[in-house]
């Protein structure tokens, strides 16, 4: 899915709790100074490795506060159009591939040409990699990213989070801030007003 709302919406928390109930590896780049396109293919290549060689299901989040390359963004748009990214792996490793799906191949049934282990490797990926894009409506960013990547909107579900109505601001604030003895009892003025405070804090910040 395309999630699209601004920071603290819950669009990490939720698409590691749907991760969570799916039984799925979430994974996560993690970017750094130094990171660059040959660091993003290394990681793409673990998640396809789990999921295309391993068989097992991976929720690849990412976010985009991630995309400090725009380029990042050819791979992904690859990824999600067909899961066969130009340019991931070299020939040789093609190869290693092939091997490593070579008994999934057979036992279901299919002849192990190099063409159909590359065609099954690829159906694992489209079976057990699922992305989730956290993305930020705030600017044009989004905008000009959808023009030049379409899969992003063409190949995902998009789904806008709503700001937080005030009501739950407070009561996820009132929890929290339960177990908290320094604020006196629950009918104390002070964690009242704090109480009070919390949602207004929290609204002001996002402005």
């Amino acid at each position: 899915p395309l999630l699209v709302g601004v920071g603290g919406s819950g669009r990490q928390s939720l698409s590691r709790l749907s991760s969570y109930t799916c039984l799925y590896n979430t994974m996560m780049i993690v970017i750094s100074g130094t990171y660059g396109m040959n660091d993003l293919k290394t990681d793409l290549q673990a998640f396809y490795n789990k999921a295309g060689v391993k068989d097992e299901g991976v929720m690849f989040l990412f976010t985009d506060s991630q995309i400090t390359n725009e380029k990042f963004l050819v791979f992904i748009n690859d990824l999600l159009a067909s899961g066969d990214i130009a340019d991931l792996y070299a020939n040789d490793e093609k190869d290693a591939i092939r091997n490593g799906v070579r008994s999934g191949c057979k036992a279901a049934g299919i002849q192990d040409t190099p063409e159909n282990l590359w065609s099954f490797f690829i159906a694992r990926i489209r079976k057990n990699l699922h992305m989730s894009l956290c993305f930020s409506p705030v600017g044009d960013a989004m905008r000009a990213r959808a023009r030049k990547f379409p899969a992003l909107v063409n190949c995902t579900v998009i789904d806008w989070f709503q700001p937080w109505p005030m009501d739950a601001l407070f009561n996820v604030g009132m929890k929290f801030l339960a177990p908290v003895e320094q604020l006196g009892p629950q009918d104390s003025p002070i964690r009242a007003g704090i109480l009070e405070f919390l949602p207004f804090s929290f609204e002001s910040s996002g402005k």
